[in-house]
This record gives C-alpha cells, sequence and structure tokens, in this order.
C-alpha cells in the first residue's frame, strides 16, 4: 500500500493571448469542485486523496477538461501557466468575495503578492508524531521541491530576476517557523501565535511545510508541502510527489533520518539554513548553491536532487512506483519551467510571446492525457 495523496491546484483564467481574467465568482457557482481564492482570477480545485499514481493522473486532468470546457462557453478564455501575473495586473486586487473579512485582511496586509498560483501537495500520515518527523525533513530539503518546480520568472511582462518570483515576493507568515520537536510543541506554538495575533485563524501559517488536518492543530492527517509553484504538467507534478513519498518511505524505514538527530547543526541553525536555502531557490532554482542540512556543506540544488533521487529510488522501485519517479531526471536535464521559459526569453525577449505559447502546449497535453490515460483508467 502507498501513502494518500492529494492535491490543492490552484490556476489563473484568462485568454489565449495571456491576459488574466477573472471569472472565478461565475466558475463556482456553476461547476462542482472549486473554490474561489481571495482574488477573483485564479480559481482552486482539490483531487480526493488516492493511493494510486494511475487514479491521481486523471484526477488531475478531469476537472480541468470541465473547467476548461466551462470558461469557453463564457467567451474566448482558457487557463494560463504559470506562478505570477506573468504579463500585468499587480496594480488592482480584484475581490472574489468582497463580504469575507479574512478576504480583507489578506488585501490589506498583503496586496496582490498573494494573487499567485501554486499547487499544494498533501500526503497522508496519520501518526502525529511519525508526521512532525516527515515535516522538520520535508522542511529542510523544501527548497528542493521549489527547485523542481519553479514556473514564474516574470512579473508585468518582463524578468524579475527570480525563478520562482512568487516564493520570492510571498509573505511568509508568521516571519519565524520553528522546526516542530513534537505534537505537542507545535500545538502550543500554533496557539501562542493565535493569542499574539501573528496568525488570524489556523489556516494562517505561510511556511514552506506544515501539519494539516481536520482540527488544527489537534487533529493531524497530514504533511502539506506548500512551497512548490503551479507544475501545470501533471506527469511532473507526479514525478515531484514521488520524490516526497520515496523520501517519506526511507524515513519510515529509518526513523534517524531527521534533522534533530542527523544534522551537525541546532534547531535553530537548522531554519535558518532551509530559510535562506528557500530564498536562493526562489532565485536560481536548480543552479542555485545551497547549503546541506546534514553538515552544511555547499551543493547545488540540481546536485542534491541527483543524490536524493538515487538514494530513495530502490523504496520507490520496492513499491512499484518508480516509473513515476523518473521524470525528476527530464526536468534536471531540460530544466523546470522558468529555466526553460528564460532560455526562450533569451532567444526572442517577449514574455507574451512565450506565455502564449506555453498556454497551447498545456491544453494539447491534457487532451492527449485525457484521451489515452483517463480514458483507460476509467
Amino acid at each position: 500500500m502507498l501513502l494518500s495523496k492529494g492535491f490543492e491546484i490552484e490556476v489563473y483564467t484568462g485568454t489565449p493571448q495571456g491576459e488574466i481574467v477573472g471569472l472565478s465568482d461565475r466558475i463556482v457557482a456553476n461547476l462542482e469542485g472549486f473554490i474561489t481564492e481571495p482574488d477573483s482570477r485564479n480559481v482552486e480545485y482539490t483531487t480526493a486523496p488516492f493511493n494510486s499514481y494511475e487514479r491521481l493522473l486523471c484526477a488531475l486532468v478531469r476537472p480541468r477538461r470541465q473547467l476548461r470546457a466551462y470558461i469557453q462557453q463564457l467567451g474566448d478564455y482558457t487557463l494560463i501557466p504559470g506562478s505570477t501575473l506573468s504579463l500585468g495586473g499587480t496594480d488592482t486586487f480584484y475581490r472574489s468575495d468582497p463580504n469575507n473579512p479574512y478576504h480583507t485582511y489578506i488585501e490589506q496586509t498583503y496586496g496582490t503578492n498573494v494573487v499567485t498560483a501554486s499547487v499544494h501537495i498533501n500526503i497522508g500520515i496519520s501518526d502525529p508524531e511519525l508526521l512532525m518527523r516527515a515535516c522538520r525533513l520535508v522542511r529542510v530539503e523544501a527548497p528542493l521541491y521549489l527547485a523542481l518546480s519553479a514556473a514564474s520568472p516574470f512579473l508585468n511582462g518582463a524578468p524579475t530576476g527570480y525563478h520562482s518570483t512568487r516564493w520570492g515576493l510571498f509573505p511568509k507568515t508568521p516571519q519565524y517557523v520553528p522546526l516542530f520537536e513534537s505534537h505537542a510543541h507545535h500545538i502550543k506554538w500554533v496557539n501562542e501565535q493565535l493569542e499574539q495575533k501573528t496568525m488570524q485563524n489556523v489556516r494562517h501559517l505561510w511556511s514552506s511545510v506544515r501539519p494539516n488536518g481536520d482540527r488544527r492543530p489537534y487533529n493531524l492527517n497530514r504533511l502539506e508541502l506548500r512551497i512548490c509553484d503551479l507544475i501545470i504538467d501533471p506527469i511532473a507534478l507526479l514525478a515531484v510527489t514521488s520524490l516526497i513519498e520515496a523520501r517519506l518511505w526511507q524515513l519510515i524505514a529509518d526513523p534517524n533520518l531527521d534533522p534533530l538527530v542527523m544534522s551537525s547543526l541546532s534547531a535553530d541553525e537548522l531554519v535558518e539554513l532551509a530559510d535562506a536555502n528557500e530564498m536562493l531557490v526562489a532565485k536560481s532554482s536548480l543552479d542555485a548553491t545551497l547549503q546541506h542540512w546534514q553538515d552544511g556543506r555547499s551543493i547545488t540544488a540540481h546536485d542534491w536532487i541527483g543524490e536524493l533521487y538515487d538514494e530513495v529510488h530502490d523504496f520507490a522501485k520496492q513499491r512499484g512506483f518508480a516509473c513515476f519517479l523518473s521524470p525528476v531526471k527530464k526536468i534536471l536535464r531540460e530544466g523546470n519551467t522558468a529555466q526553460q521559459w528564460l532560455k526562450m526569453y533569451d532567444r526572442d525577449p517577449d514574455a507574451r510571446a512565450v506565455i502564449v505559447q506555453a498556454i497551447a502546449q498545456v491544453e494539447q497535453q491534457e487532451i492527449e492525457l485525457d484521451r489515452y490515460i483517463c480514458q483507460s483508467v476509467g
């Protein structure tokens, strides 16, 4: 049996020319399974948790096919890849629900820096202490998953100098999040933040990874990785997810694979290292030179992911999902979305042309996945 996995996918709607247009109020009113974000220009859907990667693939593709069909009834609209307002629109916040006080707080506090699109990867772990250990390990390695997923090099029609402008701008909240030593430590810390108003509610923990569940912080049943840019390619998303799952099976087999046990650094130093690595990766993704959490040595994100892949491959093979892991090698070889877009931009400095081409490619890939894979899964 594999771990259960589910996704929260945020995606922009707009025109085939790359202009992002807010349609979420109409989508949510007329299409089951979609929810609004504070800004109406992106919309979110959530997949049910599945153990099977084949079923997950179709759970990713089918709602997008339904969404495309619906917005095409509204006009010449499509889905737009990327994790930022690539071609413009940062001057105005388009509220999806003007009467929601939490949305008011978000708009007034953060502005359009939070009008981003991303994927949150949820992996089921019901034992709270194992979940805390998993969160510690994934927290110090979260920059690697961002490096694989970076997809936001543009803002307002120009390169920003970041591969993940989204994570470079995103207001991590609260500013300091410790490595939780235990479930009790997590409960105590969250309640302190709520008292101090550094968190408005239990959802207002915007860090790279967090424990999640039905009644936070008490009833927890999954690890939620929040750092990734929108991985619009479902095959690539499953590859990144399988890398995480294989790493978690390795952790389950060896409880000492825990930053608080295995690292030569203190807990505070590990937090500092992880946060610094996140910002280096936001800037340069796979090319970033990072510090390894085990001993502080320098290593590029690209090489570290290669080492991790080799380390966990047997765990994926033993459990029968190594074929879903293998596209990680393709990302390492060909570059992530941001790197590919920037190469195109270097040849022809026109961000709109890059986005327009990506829009068409994504739609074609979805049609093919739906036709050749999801029909057979049923």
